[in-house]
């Protein structure tokens, strides 16, 4: 076994899918399966506990709680075997108490299961075909009866005990409805189905002899007995403003794939995949569950409905309807709530309802707030968070905070924070996401989407995209350790970008199939890539070669990951093992035993690695890896696992797969103690937030400040007006508190005359009383002192015996003194022994205090030196802080000499303000002159005045009376008043709306007008300029295609031409190689040619036709002073080759005449038998020369004049040539007049060679 162990810490996920898969094992602890184990979660204290699945398990089907809550079933499949495991909750851990895995009757899996209500037998059913319902006494592990439920093969979906018998259960299915009682060793039906057969989804017992079922249709029916006794049909109602109408159902489900196993989700799966074709008119029912007030039924996607029993009659009513809340991160908000409720619990207390949805998530509502809602519909909240939906694809975590990044093919992207264990981001996307990275810093994450890469911000509450890379379908990208570049994959070519500038800095290419894994080392110096083709290939990312290679094209590679050295590579893949490849070659391969491994990571500090299978297990081992079988295996997935990671710290082990549960595991040394590595700084706790939100927050606060004010004025005012409502009440309440206490006055002197008359009648009771009370007394003390005698005659007698008694109880006291003074002795004895013995160890005590006296004086000495090298490491480093805050006032005395040249800038604005104000004082001293024109005619105002105030006077008299009457109709106008501000206050901010949003529009109709116009006119020119680019793109490839024409003539010519050279010693050759040469290169000049105008340069031709024109007349004068030149130039070539041609052949006859006196000369002195072949060759020649050579001088004459008769015809084609090209536009002949000079020298050299 290996020393390395993973404990389970948390789980983020639910597996929906599984019969019957939440319910509460207390009031506070819920019971649901995720991945591959049930997890027990508090949903007070947030904590979660494990019972894991059975070894080799391939997924849960269906769960039940024993009606006890001490029990735990789990239908399993182990090695594709069905296997029924009870669990006993009430230990901790829980532990297993029984394992059903012997079956005398044939059974493919288990699909539902309930316990009796003392908890004893067990009720499960199994799938079709068999479809057998099994009734067991578990303990002993017995089957007590079994029955075929169906031959039809229809889906059965539910079976379940009578709660208060159990011998009587019910099964429901496709076109079943069946109730069941256990007698005699078998089980017989006992009711019988009458009208039409329906798919009935759920049921549950709401009494004794009564069952509510419901149907995909919508209908629910109440049976007694068997009997049908109530029947109704949920309709579909109008949603209100913030849903919409439920006939919109399993859009948003489409996305998500459930495995195909029969249990209530087969049901769901098959109703929804019918459905979907067709409008449906009902909801469907697929979860039921009872209280004590009636039932609570899932009535359509994200639709519960609560029942309640009336009181009079035993059929039940609808009392409250709770929805599924719209969710705003979704990409859709409006299909966010069309899920179906797949099954509901309520808590032991009834206070709690809690739904889990097909979309994988928990959902819980208190029922007190239901009875709150008046009408309208309550809506659920998350247990938890909300969770993925489907199978997640990316994993990824960072350095600087407690975060994990994942993402899923349910197109969402979750950040979670597995300090907190906790959900801190999502958001949902119209893509699906294959891939995500999240950067050291935790700020930022890059996700590979089906359409794009993008790479994103994590704000406090938003992950937006700043950058989007036009690669689609991303299946792995990742940061680098630094931070500063990141890889993506695009099919089998790694883009490296990096984070400062976003661009793509290196295209790393080599892999011929789909890239699987990329992995950076320690330094991010080098990138390890492998992948389907089975290659596995370490980069250099400054050269962006591959330096290290090993390919094995057999094994299609899952996950790679380097040793922190980045000497050693680790892969896995296809193959079930683990190679260990280092320097090109594999150093080790070690088997998976049967299965694959679909994920590695090793440990930061090189000693524990960790892979993950393909059967949901995770597998720990100890590095350097063992060769024999030494590693732990834990549950942990019920689908293959996709990515694992460790944490920074080596703390914590994360893990995914494909049942869409994210995983988090405590990793412990072979001691029990986490492997640590020390954190020389703490989590970041900084956030993004964008400028504009805070700006948008900020307007919102200056807002809710108005509307408070706003809000307290309007209190005051309620305030004032309440008080006036409460001192009016209390005057109406003093006048009747008065008129009371008058009349209780008035009672209260007939009850004191009462009371006069009552103490007289009672003291002449108390007189005759007393009077009774002497006379008894008197006989009382007669009895007594008869009674005092007998007792006193009593009394001496009793004297009597105590004297003697007395005597006797001295004696004996004698006898023990005596006897107590011996014990005395003896015990003084044995205690002052044991006396000594303490001082001993009193003595021996004392040593040891003074000795760790002496130990502490030594450690008080170390903690002092301690605490004064602190001290002195605080002196320097408050000294480094006085040197700071030095250099601190030098840079703000630098800013003060700054402020200094600010205030005489100022002084200066202010002398200038002074002479404003002088100028100023002139036009006072105007206005003043205005003033006292205007002061007169003040004082005839004044008397005027002086008139109107005694006709006011008059007037006034008479407003007197009217204010009497205005002051009791102004308090009937400060009510009417308030109304009409709160009316005006209402309006105004809407007519102020109106009119701003109506200048708005017309504004945006102004600029949609514009845009239109400019829209149309830069099309235009985009058509323009597009036509423009494709003509010069044309001319362009032409030029080009022309140039490289011409190279590859000139080329062509000159290997000739040199080819040629050779035979300059043999002129009949040489002169073939030149004609040919001639008939090859010039016969081909007409083939280079460029064709006329080109249509798309229309434009710049007629530009430049004048500028040509102008210079087409001088170029023909010039052409014209050229061929006079060039004739004469050719008259003196030709003159010059006839002389050069006669010397020739005075040098061949001379050559002729040498050669026949050699062989005379040879043959006189008999050498003709030693002649060599090379001399024959050449007698061969001599031979035949003279048979050549006359008629190359009978024909020299022809052949000149057939020469120039061609040279005349060349220079009539090339001036031909040159007036067509400078009618081409922007065309300069360059090889096309150098060509024949060389075919003219060829033809001169030819002439005088012959």
């Amino acid at each position: 076994m290996s020393t390395v162990v993973a404990q389970s810490l948390h789980v983020f996920g639910l597996r929906s899918h599984v019969a019957n898969n939440i319910f509460f094992f207390d009031e506070q602890i819920i019971i649901f399966p995720s991945g591959n184990h049930c997890v027990k979660y508090n949903v007070d204290q947030k904590w979660q506990k494990f019972i894991p699945g059975s070894e080799k398990s391939q997924g849960m089907l269906a769960l039940s709680i024993s009606p006890n809550r001490r029990y735990l079933a789990i239908s399993e499949t182990v090695q594709e075997k069905p296997v029924i495991t009870i669990y006993e909750l009430s230990s901790i851990p829980c532990r297993k108490r029984k394992i059903l895995n012997n079956f005398d009757f044939p059974v493919q899996r288990f699909i539902s299961m309930a316990f009796s209500p003392d908890s004893k037998y067990l009720l499960t059913q199994t799938s079709p075909p068999e479809s057998n319902l099994v009734y067991w006494l578990w303990e002993k592990q017995k089957v007590m009866a079994i029955i075929r439920t169906d031959s039809q093969n229809n889906a059965v979906y539910q079976v379940s005990f009578n709660p208060q018998d159990n011998t009587q259960v019910c099964v429901t299915g496709n076109g079943m409805f069946k109730l069941l009682r256990f007698a005699e060793g078998t089980l017989k039906q006992t009711n019988f189905q009458r009208g039409e057969p329906q798919n009935y989804l759920a049921h549950t017992w709401v009494s004794d002899d009564k069952i509510v079922v419901g149907t995909d249709t919508g209908r629910l029916f109440l049976f007694e007995s068997g009997d049908q006794r109530w029947e109704t049909s949920i309709m579909v109602r109008e949603p209100t403003s913030e849903t919409k109408t439920l006939g919109k159902i399993h859009e948003s489900e489409s996305l998500i794939e459930f495995p195909t196993i029969s249990s209530p989700v087969p049901s769901y799966e098959q109703v929804t995949l019918a459905s979907s074709h067709s409008q449906l008119a009902m909801p469907q029912v697929f979860a039921l569950a009872a209280y004590s007030k009636g039932f609570a039924c899932s009535a359509g996607p994200g639709r519960v409905l609560l029942f309640e029993k009336m009181e009079e009659k035993d059929f039940y009513r609808e009392s409250r309807e709770i929805r599924i809340p719209l969710d705003p991160q979704s990409n859709e908000p409006s299909q966010s709530d069309k899920q179906d409720i797949l099954c509901l619990c309520f808590s032991p207390s009834e206070e709690t309802l809690v739904a889990s949805t097909s979309k994988n998530q928990l959902y819980s509502i208190t029922m007190s707030l239901t009875e709150i809602s008046k009408g309208e519909p309550t809506h659920f909240e998350y247990l938890m968070y909300p969770l993925h939906s489907a199978s997640i694809t990316g994993l990824a975590t960072c350095i600087r905070k407690p975060l994990i990044a994942t993402c899923s093919l349910d197109r969402s992207v979750r950040i979670w924070n597995y300090e907190s264990n906790t959900l801190e981001l999502f958001k949902e996307y119209q893509e699906e996401a294959y891939t995500i990275s999240l950067h050291p810093s935790g700020h930022f994450i890059v996700v590979g989407f089906a359409d794009k890469l993008r790479l994103m911000n994590l704000l406090i509450d938003d992950i937006r995209s700043f950058k989007e890379y036009s690669i689609r379908g991303c299946r792995e990208c990742s940061f680098s350790n630094g931070g500063h570049l990141f890889a993506a994959v695009n099919g089998n070519v790694i883009h490296i970008f990096t984070t400062t500038s976003l661009e793509n800095i290196s295209n790393l290419k080599g892999h011929t199939g789909k890239v699987r894994s990329v992995v950076w080392n320690a330094d991010d110096s080098k990138l390890i890539s492998c992948g389907t083709d089975g290659a596995v290939y370490e980069w250099n990312l400054s050269s962006g070669k591959r330096e290290t290679e090993c390919v094995l094209k057999s094994c299609s590679y899952n996950c790679v990951t380097v040793s922190p050295d980045a000497k050693i590579i680790f892969a896995v893949g296809s193959d079930q093992t683990l190679k260990e490849i280092a320097d090109s070659s594999v150093l080790r391969e070690i088997s998976a035993f049967d299965v694959i491994y679909t994920a590695i990571v090793i440990s930061h500090s090189g000693r524990m690695m960790f892979v993950g299978t393909s059967v949901g297990t995770i597998r720990t081992m100890k590095y350097p890896l063992p060769l024999q079988k030494e590693f732990n295996e834990y549950q942990a997935h019920a689908g293959p696992i996709t990515k694992m990671l460790l944490t920074f710290d080596d703390q914590f082990l994360l893990t995914v797969a494909e049942d869409g549960c994210l995983f988090t595991w405590k990793v412990f040394d072979k001691d029990g103690r986490g492997i640590k590595r020390e954190r020389e700084v703490g989590f970041a706790e900084e956030v993004l937030v964008t400028k504009t939100d805070m700006e948008e927050k900020a307007q919102i606060m200056l807002e809710l400040k108005t509307r408070v004010e706003e809000l307290k004025m309007e209190n005051e005012y309620q305030l004032r007006l309440k008080d006036m409502n409460y001192s009016e009440k209390i005057k109406e309440l003093t006048d009747k508190f008065l008129q009371e206490m008058e009349s209780l006055k008035t009672k209260n002197q007939v009850l004191r005359t009462e009371k006069e008359k009552q103490d007289v009648s009672h003291r002449e009771r108390i007189e005759d009383l007393l009077d009774k009370q002497s006379q008894e007394l008197q006989d009382l003390e007669c009895c007594n002192n008869q009674k005092l005698l007998l007792e006193y005659e009593k009394y001496q007698e009793l004297q009597l015996k105590s004297q003697r008694m007395q005597e006797e109880y001295e004696k004996q006291l004698r006898d023990n003194d005596e006897t107590k003074s011996q014990a005395l002795e003896e015990l003084t004895e044995f205690y002052e022994a044991k006396l000594q013995e303490k001082t001993t160890l009193l003595e021996e005590a004392q040593e040891d205090v003074r000795q760790q006296l002496r130990e502490f004086e030594e450690t008080k000495k170390q903690i002092e030196e301690d605490e004064d090298r602190e001290i002195q490491d605080i002196k320097t480093k408050y000294e480094k802080k006085l040197r700071d805050e030095k250099e601190s006032n030098l840079r703000l005395k630098g800013e003060t000499g700054i402020m200094r040249k600010k205030f005489s800038s100022l002084q200066k604005e202010i002398e200038e303000r002074t002479n404003d104000i002088e100028s100023l004082k002139g036009e006072q001293a105007k206005l003043q002159g205005v003033i006292k024109s205007l002061e007169k005619d003040i004082l005839g105002l004044k008397r005027e005045i002086q008139e109107r105030d005694e006709t006011i006077q008059d007037k006034e008299k008479r407003i007197y009376d009217l204010k009497k009457k205005n002051q009791e109709l102004e308090k009937f106008k400060f009510v009417l008043d308030y109304k009409i501000k709160d009316l005006k206050k209402q309006i105004e901010p809407r007519e102020n709306e109106i009119k701003v949003m109506k200048e708005q529009i017309q504004e945006m109709e102004a600029e949609l007008e514009r845009f239109h116009k400019q829209n149309t006119q830069l099309e235009l020119n985009i058509t323009e300029l597009w036509q423009k680019l494709r003509a010069t793109d044309q001319e362009m490839h032409r030029e080009r295609q022309k140039e490289r024409d011409l190279e590859a003539l000139v080329k062509r010519f000159k290997t000739d031409l040199h080819n040629c050279v050779a035979y300059i010693q043999e002129p009949r050759l040489l002169k073939e190689k030149v004609r040919a040469l001639f008939e090859k290169y010039v016969q081909r000049a007409d083939m280079v040619e460029i064709a006329g105008l080109n249509t798309d340069l229309q434009q710049e031709y007629a530009r430049q036709r004048e500028h040509l024109e102008r210079n087409l007349a001088t170029l023909k004068k010039k052409v014209v002073k050229d061929g006079e030149l060039h004739r004469t130039d050719y008259v003196r070539i030709m003159q010059e080759n006839v002389s050069l041609i006669k010397e020739i052949n005075e040098l061949r006859r001379e050559l002729k005449f040498t050669r026949s006196q050699v062989y005379d000369l040879e043959a006189a002195l008999k050498l003709t038998k030693k002649l060599r072949p090379q001399d024959v060759a050449e007698t061969v020649r001599s031979e035949a020369m003279p048979g050549i050579a006359p008629t190359m001088r009978l024909n020299e004459q022809e052949e000149t004049g057939r020469i120039i008769e061609m040279q005349r015809l060349e220079i009539q084609r090339l001036r031909d040539q040159i007036q067509e090209q400078e009618q081409v536009p922007g065309f300069h002949p360059l090889g096309g007049i150098r060509l024949p000079s060389l075919v003219r020298s060829e033809v001169d050299s030819e002439v005088q060679t012959s």
